[in-house]
């Protein structure tokens, strides 16, 4: 992802949270979450928590596009290691080397990017007719898309990274409309659903509505960088591929 400085208050840069520690703190959540697939059975709190991680990396990655100097450079290295990352991720889910039918998350964040770079090249046009209708053509090409490359949480996964690309800024309805496609998007995923009794009526709560939550620490977020180096930069990409392989020998030895 690419990290940046943005333009907030004094006290928000004090108080609130760096992309650096959005980006570590989606890494752990991530990392819960492939434990439990993978390694630790039984724990849903793991994968509950997990939930968090990709929205916290579509609202990075959306940043990114919005503040990245070089906006070819960044989808590059991304597309570079989606490639890499695709031998780890197909081990650590299916023990194969190839698995046509589920492709890691970094392709989901490349298809967003490219619609986004869709619309900014409309918007540029300043015709507000033109700008409505490429915001609904591109999303129904990223539905289409998510779906038929089987990446990453498949057209949800596009359609919540474009929900934050839309919906990118700090007034009231930018929170609103966050919040909105976040319940609209998590809650019909479909999945595992939790079942309860509250207030001596039972309800339902799906296992990915727990992704609203990942608004939170993302409306936290101060605009700083955080600790940088190149060191720092590379590790964040290459954190992705190394952690499935690693987990992929984990489950060979265990």
């Amino acid at each position: 992802m690419e990290l940046y400085i943005g333009n907030e208050t004094e006290q928000n840069r004090r108080f609130g949270l760096s992309s650096m520690a959005l980006h570590v703190l989606a890494m752990l959540l991530m990392l819960s979450d492939h434990l439990w697939g993978t390694v630790v059975h039984g724990n849903d709190w793991m994968t509950c928590i997990g939930r968090l991680a990709f929205p916290i990396f579509a609202f990075l990655t959306v940043e990114g596009f919005f503040h990245t100097k070089n906006l070819k450079r960044y989808m590059g290295r991304m597309l570079i290691f989606a490639l890499i990352s695709e031998i780890p991720f197909n081990l650590m889910l299916s023990g194969s080397l190839i698995y046509p039918f589920h492709q890691n998350v970094l392709w989901s964040f490349l298809i967003s990017l490219g619609l986004m770079w869709i619309n900014e090249k409309a918007q540029a046009k300043k015709k507000w007719w033109l700008n409505l209708l490429t915001a609904a053509g591109t999303l129904l090409l990223g539905w289409f898309l998510g779906l038929i490359s089987f990446a990453d949480y498949y057209q949800a996964g596009v359609m919540m990274t474009m929900a934050f690309y839309f919906f990118h800024g700090k007034k009231w309805w930018h929170y609103a409309g966050q919040l909105l496609a976040m319940i609209y998007i998590n809650f019909y995923m479909g999945g595992m659903v939790y079942e309860f009794m509250l207030f001596g009526k039972e309800v339902s709560f799906p296992q990915q509505g727990f992704a609203i939550f990942a608004l939170i620490p993302i409306w936290l977020y101060n605009g700083q960088k955080g600790t940088q180096s190149k060191w720092l930069k590379w590790f964040n990409y290459a954190f992705y591929p190394v952690h499935m392989l690693v987990l992929w020998l984990v489950m060979l030895i265990a």
